[in-house]
């Protein structure tokens, strides 16, 4: 039986020599995102990095195949473009639980609200 994170080291190697045979501006891009990601801390679980990571890699791959240059890739705000790759996976995300946890606070504060103070004798 293999273990989950065995499986997500390989596919972690996996990504990490696809970057390496990326052409060096791409590579050198790629990296650049991939610290703003990993400093950002929003995703959370394996599963969401290795997906995400693998799409990144797939984009450059892509874009290095056709020959398109990184800016036409990330665009004039590279910020933005990270902020929006980013937007697609909240499934990892912590700050999505929290926010979904947040909301569950209030919804039961308003329920107790509602049941008055008689409820919560």
């Amino acid at each position: 039986m293999t273990f989950r994170w065995i499986e997500q080291k390989r596919e972690y190697r996996r990504y990490k020599a696809r970057v390496a045979a990326l052409p060096e501006s791409h590579r050198t891009a790629v990296h650049g995102l991939e610290r703003y990601m990993t400093y950002l801390g929003g995703i959370g679980d394996g599963d969401s990095i290795m997906t995400m990571l693998d799409d990144l890699a797939t984009l450059f791959e892509q874009a290095a195949s056709d020959g398109t240059p990184v800016r036409d890739i990330v665009g004039e705000d590279p910020v933005e473009f990270i902020e929006a790759f980013l937007h697609n996976y909240p499934a990892g995300s912590w700050i999505v639980r929290e926010r979904e946890r947040l909301a569950r606070s209030i919804d039961a504060a308003e329920a107790l609200d509602v049941a008055g103070p008689e409820a919560t004798r």
